[in-house]
């Protein structure tokens, strides 16, 4: 899993990342947000991770490109592990695209400069003029116009700001992007011509997306593969029509059920599982396995130990003593 030769682009091996909250005067506890979470991406992938608001996703994305520094656990990038010292020269090959295009871009800036960050930091080019086409070519690479160029972020629409991020992001030729919630805060119409945009690029240049989103329906079309988190913890991971048409945990059931389905008759005929009790508060989790306070399968060995992940055939993972 560590190799060179590793068919693997991204690999995380049992990654943590606790964050510390304090109590009263000289004390803390951890804040759990992510919990021994492993996955790999190859390359040209999609990677979907989905689960409710809070649940760690996007501290899994910020952990394994080292804007936070990980509690404990391991990544790999082609081989290579992810440290304080190597992150450097590959920031170049990792991006990311972030959730809010209202604030992830400089109002004091003008598109071209946004854009143009990257290949500053990283002295991708010669020449002004140079750096001024690649940043041309970049801004038309993803629906924008040249002229566009001159003007700030506030003057163009949610959908067209995400545009401009996603332009930044693919400004060093990287091979592997995370996308946190990149499509959440834009209307359902400019969505769909955001993921659509996504899959060309992944298409055309060969990188590939760790997707997170809270959108089952989303999650679906563009993931190649879907992992499923639970208090910062992965519960299932599947090819993404297996976890659709057979999802074996309880939680990722739940999830299913309330995806609305465009069909009145046939949305009439699902059964909706609602989930019993309220999410647990991170800060005092319950012992063993962490759903068994809302799982209507919970035994006593739930309570006891926690399920790690295991294959249930045709790379079908799921943590769970009861299915």
């Amino acid at each position: 899993m560590r190799g060179k030769m590793s068919e693997y682009l991204v690999e995380v091996n049992d990654l943590k990342q606790y964050f510390p909250i304090k109590t009263g005067f000289m004390k803390s506890i951890p804040l759990k947000a992510v919990d021994g979470v492993s996955f790999a991406i190859k390359p040209g992938e999609t990677l979907g991770l989905v689960g409710e608001s809070g649940c760690g996703k996007t501290t899994v994305g910020r952990s394994l490109l080292r804007i936070y520094t990980p509690t404990g656990g391991e990544a790999y990038y082609n081989g290579e592990k992810i440290d304080k010292s190597s992150i450097r020269h590959m920031r170049k090959e990792m991006q990311m695209v972030f959730q809010d295009p209202y604030s992830s871009l400089n109002p004091r800036m003008t598109v071209e400069d946004i854009i143009g960050e990257p290949l500053d930091v990283h002295k991708m080019y010669s020449t002004k003029g140079e750096r001024h086409d690649k940043i041309i070519g970049l801004m038309e690479l993803v629906g924008l116009n040249a002229e566009h160029a001159t003007r700030y972020a506030h003057e163009f629409s949610g959908g067209q700001r995400q545009r401009i991020g996603i332009a930044r992001a693919l400004a060093t030729n990287p091979k592997f992007i995370v996308c946190d919630e990149a499509v959440s805060a834009l209307d359902v119409s400019i969505q769909a011509q955001v993921i659509n945009m996504f899959e060309e690029l992944q298409e055309k240049l060969g990188v590939a997306y760790l997707f997170i989103a809270h959108d089952l329906l989303v999650v679906h079309h563009i993931s190649d593969r879907i992992a499923v988190m639970y208090l910062g913890r992965i519960v299932e991971i599947a090819d993404a029509n297996e976890l659709n048409e057979n999802p074996l945990h309880p939680y990722t059931q739940s999830l299913l059920s309330a995806v609305p389905y465009p069909d009145p008759k046939m949305a009439k005929e699902r059964q909706r599982i609602v989930l019993e009790g309220d999410v647990p508060s991170p800060l005092h989790m319950p012992s063993g396995c962490s759903f068994r306070t809302r799982c209507r399968y919970a035994t006593e060995r739930c309570a006891q130990e926690c399920p790690a992940l295991t294959d249930r055939g045709n790379g079908h993972q799921i943590a769970c003593w009861n299915k």
